[in-house]
Parts: C-alpha cells; sequence; structure tokens
C-alpha cells in the first residue's frame, strides 16, 4: 500500500507573484540536482492554461539502493493548470521510468491565503512494488521527499524574494552577507571570551 504525505507552506508573497514566479523556479540555491526542464505543450483552454513539461533531476540514492536503481538521473512529467479567474494553480508530478522501484505522484494546489499571501497544500503518494523491501524503500521515499520538500521552499522562496524584492528590504545577497558577517563576530567575541575566562 502506497505511503502518503501532505503539508501546507504559506508564502509570503501573493498568488499572482507566486504563479508568476513559478516558471521561473530553476535555476536557485537550492535546485542543483535539476538538470534541465523543457516544455512539452501548452494551450489555453476554457480560460485556462494548460502545461505540461518535463524535468530531468539527478537521483543521488544510499548505498543500499544501488542495487535496484543505479540510473544517475531521472525523468520527472509535470502537468499544471492555472486558472487565473479562480486563481488557482494546481499541478502533478510523477515520475517516468523505475516505476516499480519507486514511483512518487504529488499534487500541490497553490490558492490566494489574504494578506497578500499565498497557500500552497502539497500531497505525495509514495508506493514500490520490491517484493520484501518496499516497505523499507516507501518509508526512505517519504523521508526523502520531506527533505526535498523543505528545499524546494527555500529555492522557491529565494527565486520569487528576487523578482518581487519587498520594499526598503535588502537584496537577499546582502542579506546573506550581513548574517555570515554577524555570525562570524558573534564567533569571534565567543572565542575572545573563553580565551579571557581562561587567563
Amino acid at each position: 500500500m502506497a505511503r502518503y504525505y501532505e503539508n501546507t507552506t504559506i508564502f509570503n508573497f501573493s498568488w499572482d507573484q507566486v504563479a508568476r514566479g513559478y516558471w521561473k523556479r530553476y535555476p536557485n540555491p537550492q535546485s542543483t540536482h535539476v538538470l534541465s526542464e523543457d516544455t512539452w505543450s501548452r494551450q489555453v483552454k476554457d480560460g485556462c492554461l494548460y502545461t505540461k513539461r518535463l524535468l530531468t533531476k539527478t537521483n543521488r540514492v544510499p548505498k543500499w539502493g544501488e542495487r535496484f536503481f543505479s540510473a544517475k538521473s531521472v525523468k520527472i512529467i509535470e502537468e499544471s493548470i492555472v486558472d487565473p479567474e479562480k486563481k488557482v494553480l494546481v499541478t502533478y508530478t510523477r515520475n517516468l521510468g523505475y516505476t516499480k522501484v519507486m514511483s512518487v505522484v504529488e499534487r500541490v494546489e497553490y490558492r490566494p491565503s489574504g494578506h497578500g499571501q499565498t497557500i500552497a497544500k502539497r500531497s505525495a503518494w509514495i508506493d514500490s512494488q520490491v517484493f520484501g523491501f518496499s516497505r523499507a524503500i516507501r518509508a526512505f521515499g517519504v523521508e526523502r521527499f520531506r527533505k526535498n520538500c523543505s528545499q524546494m521552499v527555500s529555492g522557491f522562496n529565494d527565486v520569487l524574494a528576487g523578482m518581487f524584492p519587498r520594499p526598503g528590504a535588502p537584496p537577499v545577497a546582502q542579506a546573506l552577507r550581513d548574517m555570515r558577517g554577524a555570525a562570524a563576530a558573534a564567533r569571534a567575541t565567543a572565542s575572545a571570551l573563553s580565551g579571557v575566562q581562561r587567563s
């Protein structure tokens, strides 16, 4: 039986901004595993935008998983529907190939959440048909998916912040440099205090 996972994310950007930024998610600092993205088809039907894209991602597996899955990359099909009138963006993704080892089907729905925010409700079904190992592979798949979600949100937020900077907010790169500088100063202070205490 497939394992089910779900979570909810709030983006501090309007639905229009998220819908625009969705197509520019890659590359971002958290997406080094995404090798390519290609638009397969796109059409407008009944006022909605229907898109199919093919993504290629690296596929690092733990040592124990190499006996089942040796491919260095995996193809992902992504289908999306954008309804600008109702302000709903729904995406569906699934892996192509090696689905008996592990299949991952994901659905994400983006809707306005008020106050210039967007809520993303994510659902995923992870399954495996490897006899004797399916339960362990499903558990591994859920844990990896959970970690990937965190990276995806962080990367998407970076993209959105770059596209739609807040008035008066420092650029993301500068903010990161400021944080690193503050952390280095704090370490230096702690080291100095430690030296004083030892003496």
